[in-house]
């Protein structure tokens, strides 16, 4: 089963069940150059759904408290959607997904299940700093796009609401501050991901 998902999240179109957020129409046609960096974002977001997707269900399988499973595999299906957006957009700009997410799949189940076998509460902490740097990402992400890509801003924007909202909820389920040590490697390892996928 974890594998038929893991194969959905890496190469199938995954369905939405939230409408697409992109409703407006970008008021100006984009330069080459500006057409270019907006794939790049949206495919370093697509990037990280696709591990997003991996953390989630290896945390949910590990997961020992049936209250806290079912709040990831909630989770899981939320980023779903985020998963579909991103490759929606990326199709409109006629950009390419990463060429490296199975690797980055691969790493971040790993990752997810040693977090959920250490225990939920160091599990569920995982999951709000995860997500809060997420949250920082997209930030970032909004500043850099061009100002006229209106519709990858919309989905991101969607997508940051989405996430600030799994943090509280985990940090309201429990969550254990994550070590300074332990934040400072899932930073670095968040910008060798970015870097990685905004040119592959």
């Amino acid at each position: 089963m974890e594998a038929s998902r893991a194969l959905h999240a890496v190469y199938g179109s995954p369905a939405q069940s939230r409408p697409y957020p992109a409703t407006s129409e970008n008021t100006e046609d984009f330069g080459k150059e500006d057409s270019n960096r907006s794939v790049a974002y949206m495919r370093v977001n697509h990037t990280g759904e696709v591990c997003a997707q991996a953390l989630y269900q290896s945390q949910a399988m590990t997961a020992r408290n049936s209250v806290n499973r079912d709040h990831m595999q909630h989770s899981a299906e939320e980023e779903l959607d985020h998963l579909a957006w991103c490759e929606r957009r990326i199709k409109e700009l006629g950009g390419h997904k990463s060429l490296l997410n199975p690797l980055w799949y691969a790493g971040s189940f790993a990752i997810g299940t040693v977090a959920g076998l250490i225990g939920d509460q160091w599990n569920l902490g995982f999951v709000a700093e995860t997500e809060k740097q997420v949250v920082e990402h997209l930030e970032s992400h909004l500043t850099r796009l061009p100002e006229t890509d209106l519709r990858s801003r919309e989905v991101i924007m969607q997508m940051q609401a989405d996430e600030a909202q799994h943090a509280n909820q985990a940090i309201q389920a429990g969550a254990k501050a994550l070590p300074a040590p332990i934040k400072l490697l899932m930073k670095i390892g968040g910008r060798i991901m970015t870097s990685t996928a905004y040119r592959l």
